[in-house]
């Protein structure tokens, strides 16, 4: 677990953000009721002897992705948990986005009384990052970050898709962007804080997450999601490391997925990162996570689609990446 010492929390290791160090952070920009509205809580945060869960969705989505799977199974565990509806369907301006993210982990973590989790998917894997690095004060609320086919490095995918323009989230998660530059300069983790990522090698949106040859490692780029520094508070893993040639693709590893369910599970439940030696194979022959009911599951994945392809059509689109904020520059 993480520790609760503003002194162990508040160490790095290391980040362009030192200048914040002793402080909150840059004040938010955000408008409070903004902020207050974005946030909807479930369960007992504060009596439940499972710590809170905040769900981040990804990219194109909105908290429905997680009504029809991780909702429904912390229901059933009784597990605390709360959504954020990151603005426009998580398509604008992502440091602006992100302070929607700390509202919620400030939030959350007063009315708990203790540090919360924090599981998100895609975006929502990879912004509470950002949120941690420039307001340094979030740390000792944040127990552990558990990211879903995480965009860590960004994606090559990005770069053909934003030819034409496109909105401002995609065109600052593209892997030579300003942004992704900014998140994981001086430094990717915390000591304080456990981080799990669980990623697909099949995926199709944050590309690539292939494993690199063994000879000439070089030649090829390394996996987009797994997070490059930190020690035993760090758990990289591939869903295809547990079940060899697991289908799993993005929107699935985020959403139905057992196999990146139960490594969620595992990180919520164990002190530090998720432990992949711990996981039951017996997964590997599951078709659907706990949650999600199999009747209803073709629909529910189905309207899944339609709101991605709906954001990707019909959101403003930039032909440029938006500035950095002062702070991050």
């Amino acid at each position: 677990m993480a520790a609760l010492t503003v002194a162990v929390a508040l160490g790095l290791g290391g980040s362009m953000a030192t200048a914040w160090a002793s402080d909150e952070g840059p004040e938010l920009q955000v408008p409070e009721q903004d902020l207050a509205q974005s946030l909807s809580c479930h369960g007992d945060l504060a009596g439940s002897p499972h710590a809170p869960v905040l769900l981040i969705p990804g990219t194109t989505l909105d908290p429905q992705e997680f009504s029809w799977n991780y909702a429904r199974a912390f229901d059933a565990q009784h597990r605390p948990f709360c959504t954020v509806n990151l603005p426009g369907h998580g398509m604008g301006d992502i440091p602006t986005a992100a302070e929607y993210v700390v509202n919620a982990i400030r939030t959350m973590s007063e009315d708990a009384g203790r540090p919360i989790d924090v599981v998100g998917h895609s975006q929502g894997g990879m912004i509470t990052r950002w949120a941690l690095k420039f307001w340094p004060g979030t740390r000792p609320d944040v127990d552990d970050v558990i990211g879903l086919a995480p965009s860590n490095h960004g994606t090559l995918v990005a770069d053909p898709v934003c030819l034409p323009g496109c909105a401002p989230a995609i065109a600052q998660q593209a892997a030579d962007s300003q942004f992704v530059a900014a998140l994981n300069d001086g430094g990717e983790t915390y000591d304080a804080v456990d981080y799990t990522v669980a990623y697909t090698e099949l995926d199709e949106v944050v590309f690539p997450n292939l494993p690199q040859p063994p000879v000439l490692p070089d030649a090829a780029p390394p996996p987009s999601s797994p997070l490059r520094d930190g020690g035993d508070n760090v758990a990289n893993v591939s869903l295809q490391s547990i079940c060899p040639a697991h289908p799993a693709d993005h929107i699935t590893t985020g959403t139905s997925d057992p196999v990146a369910y139960a490594l969620v599970i595992d990180a919520l439940d164990h002190d530090g990162p998720a432990d992949p030696s711990r996981i039951d194979r017996a997964v590997c022959g599951q078709l659907l996570a706990p949650g999600v009911d199999p009747l209803t599951f073709p629909t529910d994945f189905a309207q899944l689609g339609v709101t991605v392809a709906d954001q990707l059509a019909t959101y403003p689109r930039v032909t440029a990446e938006p500035e950095l904020p002062d702070y991050a520059s």
